[in-house]
């Protein structure tokens, strides 16, 4: 575990945030009982329902996605005397949207927007899952790595430096074995300190060296920004319409997409900063 360049302060529940309530509200997760949101993110196979039931205590709800046959499991925790909970997305390779589970669990990130979402990663083969982490880095930094599976890490000889790791993806990152609660109270001490921080945190950044993309992109990301000033998201934004994703069209077209920055200023107001 290593620390992120992030200022904690202290901040408020969940629910005094309106406008990203009625978005949770619409996605069917109830949270009048939960100070903080977490939503669990990550590739098949990494581990991710261990992660689930080390931090809740197998507490869980299990339902269906509204309008969707994808199941959803809902759990939660304390901790510092606060109430979490935690929503078990789909595990997706990506969030582009080809695919019913990662349409669930792209509309979750950007419009549900959790306090904190918490991205489950195999030790054992980190690289095939940094595409999702990226791709979640660039909707939110509100975000924890749990780097499972470090037990058989070890076990194949793959060591991690999760020091620098932590430092290149500017979020924490805590090395974990679900299985045996191997570094489940760090990891929950860190979802805890990311959630309350209050301060602004703009999507990481990525660049894109391609020819003729990257004039495109300035076109498109200054046209975001005259129509949603604050949106922060307009690189990611921006690709997707480039993209012709039509989820994201219909969103920027219906004015929906400048609803993000509103459950934003709200946490940000609701800290008093």
């Amino acid at each position: 575990m290593t620390d992120a360049p992030l200022h904690h302060a202290p901040g408020e529940a969940c629910r005094t945030c309106p406008a990203r309530d009625g978005h949770l509200r619409r996605l069917g997760v109830k949270i009048e009982d939960a100070d903080f949101v977490v939503a669990l993110a990550g590739n098949p196979n990494t581990g991710k329902t261990t992660v689930f039931n080390a931090m809740t205590g197998l507490r869980m709800h299990t339902g269906n996605w509204p309008g969707k046959t994808i199941a959803r499991a809902e759990g939660a925790f304390s901790y510092d005397e606060h109430r979490f909970k935690v929503v078990d997305l789909p595990g997706t390779y990506s969030l582009l949207s080809a695919s019913p589970d990662e349409e669930v669990a792209r509309e979750f990130l950007l419009f549900g927007q959790p306090d904190v979402t918490l991205i489950v990663a195999d030790a054992t083969c980190l690289e095939r899952n940094l595409n999702l982490t990226l791709q979640v880095l660039q909707i939110t930094r509100r975000a924890v790595m749990c780097l499972n599976l470090m037990d058989e890490a070890r076990a194949h000889r793959i060591e991690i430096d999760v020091r620098s790791l932590a430092r290149d993806l500017a979020i924490p990152v805590v090395p974990c074995s679900a299985r045996s609660g191997e570094g489940i109270p760090e990891l929950l001490a860190e979802v805890s300190r990311m959630s309350q921080d209050r301060g602004r945190i703009p999507p990481y950044p990525l660049e894109y060296d391609i020819a003729g993309l990257r004039s495109a992109l300035r076109h498109v990301e200054s046209s975001l920004k005259s129509a949603f000033p604050e949106l922060v998201q307009t690189r990611w934004v921006a690709l997707r319409l480039l993209e012709g994703d039509r989820h994201v069209i219909e969103a920027v077209h219906s004015g929906e997409i400048g609803t993000l920055h509103a459950a934003e200023d709200a946490q940000f107001k609701g800290s008093g900063k």
